[in-house]
């Protein structure tokens, strides 16, 4: 595999993972604002985004499995650090969702109890 070929393939992993971290920030700012609905549909969007990446990255590793030998490039490196960070951004931010939305159950029952309740004198 050529220096050309690897670069291409670095940078379509750089470019899906881009995306893919963008739609994760997006999601965040949906939290932020209780719209999760909103909030699903862009870690929906970085996943599909990561499954692009992640198809690009498994045809560099299919070529070195099959005996190419693949010569590493500074920029492969950052495309797979880019990649692996922007994984683990998207894992935490379905974490985050799931606090988010018990946030707001809490709040949510909280304000009903209060509204139910007498004020006491």
């Amino acid at each position: 595999m050529n220096s050309e070929e690897i670069q291409v393939i670095a940078f379509e992993i750089i470019l899906h993972s881009g995306n893919s971290r963008t739609n994760v920030h997006e999601a965040f700012s949906a939290m932020r604002l209780k719209n999760f609905k909103l909030s699903e549909q862009k870690l929906q969007g970085a996943n599909t985004e990561l499954l692009l990446a992640h198809k690009s990255q498994t045809k560099l590793l299919q070529t070195y499995a099959a005996g190419t030998k693949i010569d590493m490039e500074i920029i492969l490196v950052h495309a797979q650090d880019h990649l692996m960070t922007t994984m683990t951004l998207r894992e935490m931010a379905i974490e985050m969702q799931h606090l988010y939305k018990e946030v707001k159950q809490i709040e949510g029952s909280s304000q009903s109890t209060t509204r139910e309740s007498p004020v006491e004198r």
